[in-house]
Order: structure tokens, then sequence, then C-alpha cells
């Protein structure tokens, strides 16, 4: 797996690497905004789709990547959801699925260590730095410009839309997103291409992500 190669969520999980702390620090979220550039990527390869309000998959169809196609298999067998419902469904499982994707592959390095000296528990380090560094360059780059957005690759607007929705930290700070709403907008049209079908799709997704953020911080908020 070369590092143009890696999938959107798993992007997604390095993104959530501070490179001044020098740990991970991508916020009790991470779940959610790696489920949803999973479903992105199955959307943008034609392997999802909208029917009837719901998610719908390309029943048979793989794509060679094992976490995108453990989420597709389970699309397949579950029962139909829209997409604020599998953005949250057993979404540690494809954060999971990813962090060993990208521990096999030696972009992550996996610790045993023990939780109060006594609870066994594993600990991540990222071997490959600069990877990184390199999307956190490139993502703030897509979304502060001066690049026109018409310039702008499929899956750079889409990275770029699902880090900030999702609110990654690391990356993408509040005043980013307020301050480029509007270039935020046009990046979430750019990642559908020209297909107005996958554009209505991807604002969907964009506000099942952005919705379920806000609601997983009322809860944690004491809220609901």
């Amino acid at each position: 797996m070369h590092f143009g190669t890696l999938s959107l969520p798993a992007k997604l999980f390095l993104l959530a690497y501070h490179p001044d702390k020098g740990r991970f620090t991508g916020g009790p979220d991470l779940h959610l905004v790696v489920r949803a550039g999973a479903l992105t990527e199955l959307a943008q390869r034609g392997l999802l789709r909208e029917s009837g309000g719901t998610v719908a998959p390309a029943v048979g169809a793989r794509t060679g990547d094992t976490v995108l196609d453990g989420l597709l298999e389970a699309v397949e067998r579950s029962r139909p959801r829209k997409w604020r419902g599998w953005l949250t469904y057993r979404s540690r499982a494809t954060l999971s699925a990813v962090r060993d994707q990208l521990t096999a592959h030696g972009y992550l390095r996996a610790e045993r260590r023990r939780a109060l000296g006594v609870f066994p528990t594993r600990h991540w380090e990222l071997e490959r730095t600069g990877y990184a560094e390199a999307l956190h360059a490139e993502v703030l780059a897509v979304l502060r410009g001066p690049q026109p957005v018409e310039e702008v690759g499929e899956r750079e607007a889409a990275l770029v839309v699902c880090a900030a929705t999702g609110k990654l930290r690391p990356v993408v700070t509040g005043r980013d997103r307020r301050r480029h709403k509007d270039r935020l907008e046009e990046l979430t049209d750019r990642s559908a291409g020209g297909s107005p079908e996958l554009r209505e799709l991807m604002r969907h997704l964009r506000k099942a992500l952005a919705t379920a953020i806000a609601s997983a911080e009322v809860a944690r908020s004491g809220g609901g």
C-alpha cells in the first residue's frame, strides 16, 4: 500500500495525528469521520447510492480494499438505513479495521500497555510521520486556496470536506471552517465531479455527518 493509494478513511485517520504534539488527537468522534470517509469513497466509486431515502449497495461489487469491502458487505447484509444510520451503526468497527490495515502496512506501530497498571490496552504510534505532515499540508492548501475549486481532484475535495465537517482539529480549526464556509460548499459539489445525482448524495452525506457530530457533542455535554 503506497501513500498515493491510501483510501479516504485511511487518510482521515492519519489526519488525526497532530505533528506538533507527536500523537493522535483527532477527538472522540474519529470513528464517525472515518466511517464517513468510507461511505464517501464507496459512493464516489458508484458502489453506494440512494434509493427511496436509504443507502443501497451495488450487490456483489468489491474494491479490493479490506476496509471498504467490509463496510460494503455490511450494507448488503443489513436492513436499509439512511446515511446517518450508517454513520453511527457499528462505526467503531471501521475505525478498528483502518487501524489494523495501517498497522499491517507499516504506517502504525501497535504497542501493548496496561491502563492503571492493570488492564491491558493497545496504543498506536505513527511510524511514518512525513505522510501525516504531507496530508495536513495538502488539506490546508485545498481548503484555503488559492487553487480554483474546479482544479481540485474529486478525492482531494472529499478528503477536505470530511475532515472539516468532522472537526478534525489537528488539521482544520473552527476558524478555518467559518472563514472558508463557502469554499467548503463548493468542494462538496466538486467531490461529485459532474454527476448531479452524486452531488445531491454528497450533500446529504455531509449533512448527516455534521448532524451526527453535533448529536455526539450534545450527548457528551450532558444535554441529551
